[in-house]
Order: structure tokens, then C-alpha cells, then sequence
């Protein structure tokens, strides 16, 4: 093994790979934060798994960066190996080298881990971002008249992906998103999901807690008490037993069944459908 072109074409690959990186890194940053307001900003509103949009497009960009900067890294390291760029290690002691070397594959192997990190976080948002689609896209076909659904409603105990609001009710919902399997059941017990495929429930308190949130300011806005029902919608399962009043989970082939879980206490007068409608409308747009 050469040791000395090895350790020369890996320095000068990898000197150029990392300035290419915090070249690309800060441009990527830069461009996200100058100039970002949109076109039309008011009437531009939160689409369907917005924020998990705009997460899933941090981590392409982030993904192309670290698979261009290995590319880089790769392509340069050959062309220095060619050009003979041993000559700049020329008289150093073996162990030095073998020093570098270490120091060079501790550098790859980082830039290899956040590359990896980066795939696997962005194959998760984008699943959480089409189960969140997928619901939104439902919620829009079943709203006629009155009706209207607004997306990603931030609260101070959370954000709520979708809330429908019309003159029978307000409905807040939220989508738990899981990888399952075919013929898989998710059941509601209490304050606990549960998967047929899995030992460990996941609990719905952050859900109870924002929907709660939410509650209480569209009562503040509104000026009286009004109940805001709250649904989990598990995209890609069979629905099993749901032994809580204070959910309504469904899927996105059964999520129609929100239109028939009303009363008329919940009823809207049409003054206060506008002023929610008109308030969530402002909330909602893009910044």
C-alpha cells in the first residue's frame, strides 16, 4: 500500500470536499432565510402536512449536499491519487501518516453517519407527509358548503394537523402516522393507541392536550363555551375497538364517520362559522 499517495490525494480530496460542504451548507441556509416570503402571501394558506413539507424539502436539500460532497470527495481523491500527490507528505515517518489516515476516515465515516441520519430522517417525514396528505386530501372531499379545513393549526400545547369547521361542529384532527402491516388494527383504549403489531402503545395526551388548547382559544375568540371533538385518523389500518368518548378514530377509507359523530350542542351560528373561519383563515397563511 501507498501510503503517501493515499494520505496526499485524501488530504486534498477531503480539504475540498469540506469546503465544498460549508460552501453548499451555507448557501442552503442563506437562500432559506433571505427572501422566503411567497408571492400573493395573503391568499396563500398551509396546505395539507405543510410543515412536513417544508421538512422534507430541509432534508432533500440536505441529502443532495452530502451526496454531492462525497462525489466531490470521490472524484477528487482519484485525480489526486493520478497526479502523484504523495509529494506532499514526502519525508514524513510511516506513523504520522497512519495518523492521517485515521484522522481522514474518522472525518468520512462522520460525514457517512449524518449522511445516513439524513436519509433514513428524510424516508420518515416523507411517509409522515403522505399519511398527512392523504387525510387532508379526505378531509376536502367530505367539506361541502359551509364547511371548510384548515391545515397545521399551531396552538401553545402543540400543533393540530387539520381542523374542519362548519355549522355542525369543529373537529380537530390529528393523524398518528405507523408503518404497518397488511391487515394491521389499531385500537383506542382510554388514553392509549395500540397497534396489532406492536407490544408498546403510544399515548394520545399530546393530542388531548393541543385539541384542549385549541378549544380553549376558539372559546376565547367566540365568547361563549363551545366543544371542539377531536379525532385520530391512523392512515393504512383496519380500525378495531375504541373504547374512548373523547376521540373518533378512523382511517383515511373511514374518515367520512366524522359527519355523524354531531350534536346540536355543538351546532354553529353562521356569525360565529365566519369569525372562526375568518380568524383561522389569518393563522393559516403562508409567512
Amino acid at each position: 500500500m501507498d501510503i503517501d499517495a493515499i494520505s496526499g490525494a485524501a488530504t486534498v480530496a477531503l480539504a475540498s470536499a469540506i469546503l465544498f460542504l460549508l460552501v453548499a451548507k451555507s448557501f442552503s441556509a442563506l437562500s432559506r432565510n433571505v427572501g422566503t416570503t411567497p408571492n400573493f402571501a395573503d391568499s396563500i394558506m398551509h396546505e395539507a402536512a405543510q410543515r412536513f413539507r417544508d421538512e422534507l424539502e430541509r432534508l432533500s436539500r440536505s441529502q443532495a449536499i452530502y451526496l454531492s460532497s462525497a462525489l466531490v470527495f470521490l472524484v477528487l481523491f482519484g485525480t489526486a491519487y493520478i497526479l502523484q500527490a504523495r509529494d506532499l507528505f514526502v519525508g514524513y515517518p510511516s506513523w504520522q501518516l497512519w495518523l492521517q489516515v485515521a484522522f481522514l476516515s474518522l472525518a468520512t465515516g462522520l460525514v457517512a453517519w449524518r449522511l445516513g441520519c439524513t436519509i433514513l430522517a428524510r424516508r420518515q417525514v416523507k411517509f409522515v407527509r403522505d399519511a398527512n396528505v392523504a387525510i387532508g386530501h379526505q378531509l376536502q372531499q367530505i367539506s361541502t358548503g359551509a364547511n371548510r379545513v384548515f391545515h397545521d393549526i399551531r396552538t401553545s400545547a402543540g400543533v393540530v394537523d387539520h381542523v374542519l369547521v362548519g355549522q355542525t361542529g369543529i373537529y380537530a384532527v390529528n393523524v398518528v402516522a405507523r408503518r404497518g402491516t397488511r391487515d394491521g388494527t389499531a385500537v383506542l383504549s382510554g388514553h392509549e393507541l395500540s397497534f396489532s403489531n406492536s407490544d408498546n402503545a403510544i399515548p394520545v395526551v399530546d393530542i388531548t392536550a393541543s385539541t384542549a388548547r385549541l378549544e380553549k382559544e376558539i372559546c376565547q375568540l367566540l365568547g361563549h363555551k363551545i366543544r371542539v371533538r377531536s379525532v385520530i385518523a391512523v392512515p393504512g389500518w383496519d380500525i378495531g375497538e375504541q373504547a374512548s368518548e373523547r376521540h373518533l378514530l378512523v382511517n383515511e377509507r373511514t374518515i367520512a364517520m366524522l359527519r355523524g359523530w354531531k350534536d346540536q350542542s355543538d351546532y354553529l351560528m353562521n356569525e360565529d362559522v365566519a369569525l372562526l373561519q375568518k380568524n383561522l383563515t389569518v393563522r393559516c397563511r403562508r409567512r
